[in-house]
């Protein structure tokens, strides 16, 4: 398995982390550039700098995320049509480069046809098993539906790969804050039975900036291991 950080970034000192999340901030206000869409693996561009990934099921909302992330309007752009791309894009953070986002096609749309299906099943199964530049991934949950069936299988692809990851819940702000607590305990009580899940979730929305700066400074952590 991909190692887990010595110090997650959840438990670092809080000056520590406030130190990481303004070095994040930083960061991702200076060059965030589109790199290149690779529709098999043939053409991923060469491991050359740390990886994290962003997956999860088509509305989850994660081109809204990155975008969030990264402080852009629409660096990451929806598809029209859902589980319609089926191609993974690369991101390259900082000048020079210091690290890579990989935006990766969602997943459970409802009325794909199976081929479409197993391609899909097939490169993002042998990208998480292949990629020894993927540091880390982050496995977006919609906190109005919370972990669904089809997450599930997602999160046990990972734990066969061997890719740690962190779950990210999503569009928090649509529902009530009592709501969002017992998703959370949910979705942490659902990560503890997985071995390649970290033990902390993160609660975020796009639209409102909660979680943004942390899930940031999580990201720059990872990159960094």
């Amino acid at each position: 398995m991909k190692e887990q950080p010595d110090t997650p970034v959840e438990m670092v000192d809080p000056a520590d982390l406030a130190q990481q999340a303004e070095r994040a901030s930083r960061l991702f206000s200076g060059r965030v550039e589109f790199l290149k869409s690779a529709p098999a693996l043939q053409y991923l561009p060469e491991p050359e700098f740390p990886e994290i990934a962003f997956a999860g099921r088509s509305n989850v909302g994660k081109s809204s995320l990155i975008n969030a992330v990264t402080g852009r309007r629409a660096i990451a752009r929806a598809s029209v049509t859902p589980g319609r791309t089926q191609e993974l894009n690369f991101f390259e953070v900082g000048d020079p480069t210091q690290f890579r986002l990989v935006d990766m096609p969602g997943y459970g749309f409802a009325k794909a046809p199976l081929k479409v299906v197993e391609n899909w099943r097939r490169l993002v199964r042998d990208f998480l098993r292949g990629r020894v530049s993927l540091k880390r991934t982050m496995l977006l949950i919609d906190a109005r539906h919370g972990v669904k069936p089809v997450d599930i299988e997602m999160m046990k692809m990972l734990d066969e790969a061997a890719v740690g990851y962190r779950l990210v819940l999503t569009k928090a702000d649509k529902i009530k804050a009592s709501d969002v607590a017992e998703v959370l305990a949910s979705t942490q009580a659902e990560a503890r039975k997985h071995s390649a899940a970290f033990p902390v979730v993160h609660v975020t929305s796009s639209e409102k900036g909660m979680g943004i700066e942390e899930l940031r400074a999580a990201v720059l952590g990872d990159a960094e291991i």
